[in-house]
């Protein structure tokens, strides 16, 4: 669905790159010690996701947008996204997305983290206002398709269930 676009819209210093391959000026960008990168992805090294007081640098946050087999594809094919430190969100939370298929529960789309990553980086900030295009994209979707039809194939996917 590409929900990262929702995040390029409301935000204002946010930048939307649609490629698998990370351009050579970009990857050097994403390595510049002036900033502190970082890659919103799960993993065993990953750090939840939290405001850095301590840190003066500037914060740039990198979301992959796609489905989690292709997101895991970009970050292969790409060796300067593997050398960013990650950040994952904590335990617990829930997709409002009810008609996708997730692996997992907390499985969340990419506005979906976004929202929470920044949220907790930022926390005097009420970032909830950009989930509501999404939010009207679903209903939309269900609308179109009618109701006995999102019944019958998507009713036990409630959201935050």
């Amino acid at each position: 669905m590409n929900t990262a676009r929702f995040l390029s819209l409301g935000l204002n210093q946010a930048t939307l790159l649609i490629a698998e391959m990370v351009p050579e000026s970009v990857a050097a960008t994403l390595l510049d010690p002036e900033w502190r990168n970082e890659l919103l992805f799960p993993g065993n090294d990953a750090t939840v996701v939290e405001a850095a007081p301590q840190d003066s640098r500037p914060r740039r946050l990198i979301l992959l947008d796609g489905t989690w087999r292709k997101a895991r594809r970009i970050l292969h094919l790409n060796p300067v996204l593997l050398e960013l430190p990650r950040v994952t969100l904590p335990a617990g939370l829930r997709s409002r997305y009810r008609l996708r298929k997730a692996p997992t529960p907390d499985a969340l789309s990419t506005v979906e983290a976004g929202v929470a990553a920044l949220g907790l980086i930022e926390p005097q900030i009420d970032f909830a206002p950009l989930l509501r295009p999404f939010d009207l994209l679903i209903e939309g979707q269900i609308k179109a398709m009618g109701q006995s039809c999102y019944q019958r194939n998507y009713s036990s996917r409630q959201p935050g269930a």
